[in-house]
């Protein structure tokens, strides 16, 4: 019997452990902090073998194959002993894809990944059997042991496409890249770029990679590194002959000579970003033989993801918004190139490196106060010193959200988009998102 020994009690884990076990494994799971009690009680009623609070290490290093949930680094050095013993090291998606026939969507990106996963299952599954896994709801594995759709869309991260062997989308999309995560990779920003390819390295020509060809980054790195997929690029400023472009505030999709176009006008979501969203989803969905009648309502109908340009509510006529996804500047960049009035920007939490510079000229165009929400604001408040009237630091979520509402005047919007990390002051994105919510809706 082989012996699986899986690292981590999370989402990924335990649905790797379920289906798992079904397939005849020895299963063993091992987290070092504490596994959350739902969680816990699966595992109790399944019969699975499981420890928290510490890794025991002989038990491990005894395993034929180790699961690790993306949260724990390779250079932990429990992990590096694994790899040095030559005990495989795999993601889930690369194990549970072991047990599906089904037709996969993979999408990874810095940036647009939840957003064009969700657009993409909300057009697809108007016609087809499909699930939504990866990082984004159920874990794909207890997916593939409880449905077995014919079809998956995956929202893939970096770090799990780094615990891949033979896994391989039959459609892949690569949303965009820019520095992100570099504490993971040596702060080499080509080690990220060359993670995020890997969702193409074992794709042939029968499969397709979809990609923004606006992105320098992604064009060049497919000059230097030609992979063996179909190209469909996608652009707002050239003309594409194969793949989805921007033809007078029409979006027009070809593949094979087989055109779709639609006005973006009727695109529920805001924003360049979201037209590039827009066409990634339809091209995976033009692939798929959806018809173009369903691809046009399902655009036209889809609400977004939350904590993404998430309207919250309008107070005395100020916009509240809550972007609390947006971990990263590049993320913040895009929310705050899409305000169309003077904005209240709410920004903070664990800075990752960040390069404040690209987001200055929607600083001078656009913001008109900047509140700063974290434990240690001083490289924020150094930054945008003078660029604003109004600069102002606070640790609690309320305060934020009370100071905005003094600030903002009829008309202005207030935009929580941190550019940063969370774990400051909240348990993730989610938590900071609904505190946010909730201050907002308290006032």
């Amino acid at each position: 019997m082989e012996k699986l020994v899986i690292l981590g009690g999370g989402e990924s884990g335990v649905g790797t452990a379920l289906l798992a076990r079904e397939r005849g494994y020895q299963v063993f799971v091992s987290d070092k902090g504490k596994i959350k009690d739902n969680y816990k009680k699966v595992l109790i009623y399944n019969e699975i073998e499981w420890e928290e609070g510490a890794h025991s290490e002989l038990k491990i290093l005894d395993a034929d194959v180790v699961m690790k949930s993306p949260g724990i680094p390779n250079k932990v050095h429990l992990v590096k002993k694994i790899r040095e013993k030559g005990i495989p090291v795999i993601s889930e998606i690369e194990f549970a894809a072991k047990f599906t026939k089904a037709n996969i969507v993979g999408i990874t990106g810095s940036n647009g990944k939840t957003t064009t996963a969700s657009l993409t299952h909300h057009i697809l599954k108007q016609e087809l059997q499909v699930g939504l896994a990866g990082n984004i709801g159920d874990s794909f594995a207890k997916q593939v042991l409880d449905e077995n759709y014919p079809n998956y869309v995956l929202e893939i991260s970096s770090f799990q496409l780094d615990d891949i062997i033979k896994f391989k989308p039959h459609i892949a999309i690569i949303t965009n890249i820019t520095p992100d995560h570099l504490d993971r990779y040596d702060y080499q920003f080509e080690n990220y770029i060359k993670s995020k390819f890997r969702i193409a390295e074992n794709q042939t020509k029968e499969d397709y990679l979809i990609y923004d060809a606006d992105d320098e980054v992604l064009v060049n790195h497919l000059k230097n590194s030609p992979v063996q997929s179909t190209l469909l690029p996608f652009s707002l400023e050239k003309k594409i002959e194969n793949g989805a472009y921007l033809d007078n505030d029409n979006i027009k999709i070809i593949i094979d000579n087989k055109q779709i176009n639609m006005p973006t006008k009727n695109l529920t979501l805001e924003g360049k970003h979201n037209i590039k969203n827009a066409m990634a989803a339809s091209t995976v969905a033009h692939l798929l033989n959806i018809r173009k009648q369903t691809i046009r309502e399902s655009l036209a109908n889809f609400q977004g993801v939350e904590h993404r340009l998430e309207h919250v509510l309008k107070i005395n006529k100020v916009n509240y918004i809550n972007d609390s996804k947006a971990t990263n500047v590049n993320a913040t960049y895009y929310a705050l190139e899409s305000m169309d009035a003077p904005t209240v920007w709410i920004v903070g939490g664990v800075d990752k490196g960040n390069n404040y510079e690209e987001l200055f000229q929607f600083v001078n165009e656009k913001v008109k106060a900047i509140i700063c929400l974290g434990v240690d604001n001083e490289k924020l408040m150094k930054t945008f010193e003078g660029m604003v009237d109004v600069l102002v630091e606070t640790q609690y979520m309320s305060e934020a959200v009370k100071i905005a509402y003094k600030v903002a005047d009829m008309g202005d919007n207030v935009l929580l988009s941190p550019a940063c990390a969370s774990f400051d002051l909240f348990e993730n994105y989610e938590d900071r998102g609904r505190q946010f919510k909730n201050a907002v809706r308290n006032l």
